[in-house]
């Protein structure tokens, strides 16, 4: 949505605020979000961007077979079902009941099964050490107010030497407003300021909240959780690629990037 709009500010938001507005904006717009880009991600695919990076190209995430992946913010599930086509044991966790609900749905279209959990991502409901790997595409990270508490509760949840990769927007678009076109061309916003992006209805409540971080924050994140960074994808925009995702469009894409993969590892014990 423009920035110009008269329900679209940048301001704090607390956590509950946050997350009530996030949880009801992914349910509600579960069945449009789905029709409007559900072919590009595919029923069982691991699609990382809008750039089409796929994860069966790039082997971001190492090794799969046999190992426990932990896919946070699944929506669909679309990246689970492929993990688990691969040999690995995946499972699927989502806040939203309504976008859970399109991978159960994919789920009996396809034939393949994964487990699905509904919670939240700042209280993840499984022991230590319990998976090797964990992994996110634009999920749970851009909408809780404490990412790093994120990082610290997968820390938690991987074994050592497990690998944790998840991709954001790139925070450099925090510059611009979110237009595809002429209009998102121009730098408007300071990279540095981290009031979160708030739509809100005429009183003024929250209805979507996404955060910001710069790229020092997010591997001050990491690093603050104990894991080591070991590559930071930036992808460049494909030749023959003409879609447009919302802000992501062909014109930005070849002057700046869109996404960046976060790709860390937990130390695995001496």
């Amino acid at each position: 949505m423009d920035d110009d709009d008269s329900r679209v500010t940048r301001r704090r938001v607390g956590d509950a605020e946050a997350r009530r507005a996030n949880r009801r904006w992914w349910d509600a717009d579960a069945d449009d979000y789905q029709a409007e880009h559900g072919g590009f991600l595919g029923d069982v695919d691991f699609v990382w961007c809008p750039e089409g990076v796929r994860e069966a190209d790039v082997g971001l995430l190492g090794e799969l077979a046999g190992r426990r992946v932990l896919e946070l913010g699944c929506g669909a599930a679309a990246a689970a079902r492929w993990l688990a086509s691969q040999g690995a044991r995946p499972v699927a966790l989502d806040l939203s009941a309504g976008m859970l609900r399109h991978a159960a749905r994919a789920a009996a279209r396809t034939g393949v099964r994964v487990p699905l959990v509904q919670a939240d991502a700042l209280a993840l409901p499984f022991g230590a050490e319990a998976f090797d790997t964990a992994c996110t595409a634009f999920g749970a990270i851009p909408f809780v107010t404490d990412s790093a508490a994120v990082m610290r509760e997968v820390f938690r949840v991987l074994r050592p030497g497990g690998r944790w990769v998840f991709s954001v927007t790139h925070p450099m678009r925090w510059i611009f407003l979110d237009d595809p076109g002429e209009g998102g061309l121009t730098a408007v916003h300071s990279y540095f300021d981290r009031s979160p992006y708030v739509e809100q209805d005429e009183t003024g409540t929250a209805t979507y909240v996404e955060q910001h971080r710069t790229l020092g924050d997010r591997i001050r994140e990491l690093v603050g959780a104990g894991f080591r960074l070991v590559d930071l994808v930036e992808p460049e925009w494909p030749e023959g690629h003409e879609g447009i995702w919302g802000q992501w469009s062909p014109l930005r894409g070849r002057l700046f990037p869109g996404t960046a993969i976060f790709v860390a590892e937990k130390p695995a014990r001496r």
